[in-house]
C-alpha cells in the first residue's frame, strides 16, 4: 500500500503529483475531472477492482469494485483514464455494502479505476491497465444499427435473491446509452438510479454514457426487513421508470414520463 494521505489531487506548486503505481501521464488531470475540488487520494489495495485480463467486447467490459475491506467507505467513483467519458458511475451506498459490478465501454488501451471516499473525506484508489482494441465510446450502440432502441426504451428488470454473504440485486435497463460521439447521434444516457426500501435509501447511482449500452448493474443491499425494494431509473431526456423487485422475481416496470 502506497499512502499519500496529504496528496491533493490539483498539482503542488512545485508540480509534484502523487506516484501513480500504474504510471499513467494522464492520472493527475484525471483526477481534476472525476473527483472533487481539493479531494485527497492515497493508494490502497484494499479497493479491489476486478475485470478480465482480456477485453473480449470493448463495449461491454466488466469491472468489479469491492470495498468491503475499507473501514468507513461511503462513495465509490469508477473511471477509465484515458477514456472520452473518464467516469462511468459515482455510486453511494446508503444501506448497502461498497461493492458495485457493472459494465463499460473502453476506447483504448486505459487504466481502468475506482476511487472510494472514506469517513475522513480522503479517496483511495486502486485499479488496473487492460489492453482494449477500441472504438467502445465512439461505435453507434447496437440499438441503434438495430433500429429498436425506442420500443424497449426504458424497460426495467430485477431480481433480488439471497446468497450466503447477503442479498444480491441485479438491475437492467434499456438504454441506448449514447456518448455523443457518433455522428449525427447526440448525447442520451440514463442519468440515475435510485434504490430504495421501506422509504429508506439504499443507494443512489450517477451513470455517465461511458456505461455500457443496456446498463447491468449488481448491488449488495441491506434494507431494513424483507420488503420489496423499489428502484427508479432517470434519463438525460427526463423520462423515468419506477420497479418493485420482490426477492427471487424478475418482473418488468412501468414506464413513465
Amino acid at each position: 500500500m502506497i499512502l499519500i494521505a496529504a496528496a491533493p489531487v490539483a498539482a503542488a506548486p512545485d508540480g509534484v503529483h502523487p506516484d501513480d503505481p500504474l504510471e499513467s501521464p494522464f492520472l493527475p488531470t484525471v483526477l481534476q475531472l472525476v473527483l472533487p475540488e481539493g479531494a485527497r487520494v492515497r493508494f490502497d489495495d484494499r479497493v479491489k477492482v476486478t475485470f478480465p485480463a482480456i477485453a473480449e467486447n470493448q463495449r461491454q467490459f466488466p469491472v468489479q469494485v469491492d470495498a468491503r475491506d475499507v473501514p468507513g467507505a461511503r462513495r465509490i467513483i469508477v473511471f477509465a483514464d484515458l477514456n472520452p467519458i473518464q467516469k462511468a458511475v459515482d455510486f453511494t451506498p446508503a444501506a448497502a455494502a461498497p461493492f458495485i459490478a457493472l459494465r463499460i465501454k473502453l476506447d483504448q488501451r486505459t487504466p481502468v479505476r475506482a476511487a472510494v471516499e472514506v469517513a475522513d473525506g480522503s479517496w483511495l484508489l486502486s485499479g488496473g491497465w487492460i489492453d482494449a482494441a477500441g472504438g467502445g465510446c465512439s461505435a453507434p450502440p447496437v440499438s441503434r444499427v438495430k433500429g429498436d432502441w425506442a420500443q424497449h426504451l426504458l424497460a426495467l428488470k430485477g431480481r433480488l435473491w439471497d446468497r450466503p454473504d447477503g442479498l444480491r440485486l441485479a438491475i437492467s435497463v434499456r438504454h441506448p446509452m449514447d456518448t455523443g460521439l457518433v455522428d449525427n447521434i447526440p448525447s442520451y444516457w440514463l442519468e440515475t438510479l435510485t434504490v430504495s426500501a421501506g422509504g429508506q435509501v439504499v443507494g443512489r447511482l450517477e451513470l455517465q454514457a461511458s456505461v455500457a449500452e443496456d446498463p447491468a448493474i449488481m448491488l449488495l443491499p441491506r434494507p431494513a426487513g424483507a420488503g420489496p425494494i423499489t428502484v427508479k431509473a432517470r434519463d438525460s431526456g427526463g423520462m423515468e421508470v419506477t420497479s418493485q423487485v420482490a426477492r427471487q422475481s424478475a418482473i418488468p416496470a412501468v414506464a413513465g414520463q
